[in-house]
């Protein structure tokens, strides 16, 4: 609980150097994982030991360098998938602007995405990003391992990483105006498995819905990250996690910079038998996560009061 009595999302750390599969402090933090995602489908991580702030700070300078480009050369950013490219210049958003590096575990994508913004090149940007998405994605199969475990799912952890990609979406809200909203992004569940979210500084923006209706920033000093269950998570959890509806507002004056790495499989994705029971009965068909995607961006997965449910739900 925080100070007002208000409920506090948890925070684990994962920078213990014992934290290696079957240790006992990896079958503990397993456990707190599991409880953190059922209970607010999300939580924050301390990894400060494997992110230096040194890592940080090349990251956010070369963040800022790209979002000071112009804008026609920041709308080049786009891809065959949905959701993928630039995102910016909308009237009831003006807020926000954001770019994503499809497959940015890949060092090739990153210097192709590079190349687009800076024809000459830019080797820290390249470096820096791929480097934080590599980290990223690390942090991101720690967790994953851990939920498959944690339901007794070891074996199918495997072939889900072997077909996941990575998407990496560089985000900046700018301050509000006075007479602007001080929305940042508007109320949204990710269509990732999972996601990664990091921020610079101390300018939260983040807040998250409870089970109980209630919003709630997230507290995300510097060096600590947040894992949110996306709705592919929720669909082979079998409901036993719920993927948080979230929105960001931008409160001050001083612009919000992050990045997001989301997990997407390339594959088709399936309940396990080990989550069907009689309390659990089967509620998802296998679904393809890229036509989720798809779905969404159709007028009926748009509208849809819950999209993964409509795509795919028995």
């Amino acid at each position: 609980m925080g100070s007002d009595g208000s409920p506090r999302f948890p925070v684990l750390n994962f920078s213990s150097e014992d934290l290696k599969p079957g240790t006992t402090s990896w079958v503990s933090t397993c456990k707190k994982v599991i409880q953190a995602l059922e209970e607010f489908g999300l939580f924050v991580v301390n990894y400060d030991e494997i992110f230096s702030s040194q890592l940080h700070d090349a990251t956010f300078g070369v963040l800022q360098e790209l979002f000071a480009l112009p804008t026609e050369t920041k709308m080049k950013n786009r891809y065959q998938k949905p959701l993928n490219g630039y995102v910016g210049q909308i009237a009831k958003l003006p807020l926000h602007e954001s770019l994503g590096i499809d497959d940015a575990t890949s060092l090739e994508a990153t210097q192709k995405f590079t190349e687009l913004m800076w024809p000459n090149g830019n080797d820290r940007f390249c470096n820096a990003m791929n480097s934080y998405a590599k980290l990223a994605a690390e942090l991101d199969q720690i967790v994953t391992r851990m939920i498959f475990e944690g339901y007794n799912s070891k074996e199918h952890y495997d072939s889900y990483i072997g077909s996941t990609t990575y998407l990496l979406r560089l985000l900046k809200n700018r301050a509000p105006r006075e007479d602007e909203s001080n929305l940042g992004f508007v109320n949204h569940t990710d269509k990732s498995f999972t996601t990664i979210l990091y921020q610079d500084g101390e300018v939260n923006g983040l807040e998250v819905e409870t089970k109980d209706g209630e919003w709630i920033t997230v507290e995300m000093s510097p060096l600590k990250f947040v894992v949110i269950a996306g709705d592919a998570l929720m669909a082979w959890s079998n409901d036993r996690i719920q993927s948080p509806t979230h929105k960001v507002t931008i409160n001050g004056k001083e612009d919000r910079y992050s990045l997001a790495l989301f997990s997407f499989n390339n594959g088709t994705l399936q309940v396990p038998e080990e989550l069907v029971d009689d309390d659990h009965p089967l509620k998802y068909k296998p679904f393809d996560h890229l036509g989720l995607l798809r779905f969404f961006r159709t007028d009926e997965g748009y509208k849809s009061e819950c999209p993964i449910k409509a795509y795919c739900g028995v």
